[in-house]
């Protein structure tokens, strides 16, 4: 049997992204897009982290979300700091602008994990969500060890 996992992730992972955007439009949230939503999201989980975290909460590679971050300052979203006890150490920090954004964003998650539902019973969404985070962990550990330097 020909399997299609990847493809459908893909496929999905686009639709949401271009309906992510529509949807933070209509709530009038300009500030950021998708991806930087990722960001903030792990931020409002969690703030005052190491890029390193944020790196693994979003998937994102440290080049990718470095230069996210870049523009994210120069938009008072976030902020950079010294990490106390180790000033080689940066931590990335949710300023009062994003901390008031979050609501907003919110409301467009819960919309969009309605839409994402619709049509499944809880148990089966429940289900579908336990699956792909088996999924991402599967894929997650392979990256790690085609990472891994031989020996």
């Amino acid at each position: 049997m020909e399997r299609k996992i990847g493809m459908l992730i893909t496929l999905t992972r686009q639709h949401i992204s271009r309906l992510l955007e529509k949807m933070l439009a209509e709530y009038g949230i300009d500030e950021f897009n998708g991806p930087q939503g990722r960001i903030l999201y792990v931020l409002w989980g969690r703030d005052s982290i190491s890029i390193q975290e944020l790196a693994n909460g979003t998937g994102l590679a440290n080049a990718t979300l470095t230069s996210m971050l870049d523009r994210m300052e120069r938009k008072e979203l976030v902020r950079r700091r010294p990490a106390p006890g180790d000033r080689r150490k940066t931590l990335i920090a949710l300023t009062p602008k994003a901390r008031a954004l979050e609501h907003e964003y919110q409301a467009v998650s819960e919309r969009m994990n309605e839409l994402t539902c619709r049509g499944l019973s809880e148990e089966e969404c429940r289900r579908l969500e336990a699956a792909l985070e088996r999924v991402l962990d599967n894929v997650r550990e392979a990256e790690q060890r085609l990472n891994r330097p031989e020996k």
